[in-house]
């Protein structure tokens, strides 16, 4: 084994190994994204291009340089005939974004098969990698789909209570400091457990993987065990990472481009990176979970041999 995956890391740790293979093997795994999810960018560069949206710039109406800016991305825009965006090419990109939601886990699931060759110390290629995660498919859309329907579960559905109930006690209660501050303190802590919640079954995606354990709610909530916080706070950072990483381009490249063709290129080649970046980060998590684990049920074997001797 691979000593970089074969010991369990820390905090820290995860963060450096997470950027460390991703720099010295961007060219591999950026093109795994590239390559299932550029064409699909591409065709919603052409949708939009159709649509008669400008190439280099697009700017709204307002009579100031930055409203204009900020129209274009609010939709209130006209495109270089002078008509606005049509339905057509709304649900053109709307499909684009459909396809992207299938395409996006496969590449998610490439890179957890290169690591898995890493920490083996195989060679990989890159068509044999994707080769791997599209032998998968079904089992990683099967349990995605099961996953999404225990988010909507756990978020949506008590908002949409929370909410009724906010109404109905706006209707009968005099709102006041206690009510709203203790209304606060009710969806933070609201937020955090369901947060916790989804970190202890989100390694369910590298169950379904690499183990061939689908639907992997149960792995991932073992795996997890006593980490959860722990991710939850790697999750944290790596999303403001991510953030300030995006908001940086979109904010530099929309204030000269506006809402224009390109500007959406930028953004789609920066959304490859990103998504680059947390699909390694994803996967050094998880097999530094698989590394606490095996080795508590080897210390757990040797135990019980221990005490039969």
């Amino acid at each position: 084994m691979n000593v970089q995956f074969s010991k369990p890391k820390g905090f820290g740790e995860i963060l450096d190994h997470t950027f460390r293979l991703s720099k010295n093997r961007f060219k591999d795994f950026f093109l795994i994204f590239l390559i299932l999810l550029g064409p699909v960018y591409v065709l919603q560069a052409l949708i939009e291009l159709a649509a008669g949206v400008s190439f280099f710039r697009t700017f709204g109406t307002g009579e100031t340089w930055l409203e204009r800016v900020i129209s274009s991305f609010s939709g209130e825009f006209s495109v270089e005939d002078g008509s606005e965006m049509n339905i057509a090419a709304e649900l053109g990109t709307g499909l684009v974004g459909l396809i992207s939601m299938i395409l996006a886990p496969i590449a998610q699931a490439a890179i957890l098969f290169a690591l898995l060759h890493m920490r083996k110390n195989e060679e990989f290629t890159v068509k044999l990698v994707i080769k791997e995660a599209f032998s998968r498919f079904w089992p990683i859309i099967g349990s995605s789909l099961l996953f999404g329907l225990i988010v909507f579960g756990i978020v949506f559905v008590p908002i949409f209570i929370f909410g009724m109930l906010g109404i109905f006690g706006a209707a009968f209660l005099e709102p006041g400091i206690g009510v709203i501050v203790a209304g606060i303190v009710l969806i933070l802590a609201f937020a955090v457990a369901v947060a916790y919640l989804l970190i202890r079954w989100s390694f369910y995606f590298g169950a379904a993987a690499v183990e061939n354990n689908a639907p992997g709610l149960g792995r991932s909530w073992r795996l997890t065990k006593k980490r959860g916080w722990i991710i939850l706070g790697l999750f944290i950072v790596l999303g403001l990472i991510i953030g300030i990483i995006s908001a940086a381009f979109e904010f530099t490249f929309g204030l000269m481009l506006g809402n224009s063709v390109l500007y959406g290129m930028i953004v789609n080649v920066v959304t490859l990176f990103t998504s680059m970046l947390f699909a390694v980060a994803f996967g050094v998590i998880f097999f530094d979970l698989k590394t606490r684990h095996d080795a508590e049920d080897l210390n757990e074997m040797i135990d019980d041999y221990n005490t039969i001797q």
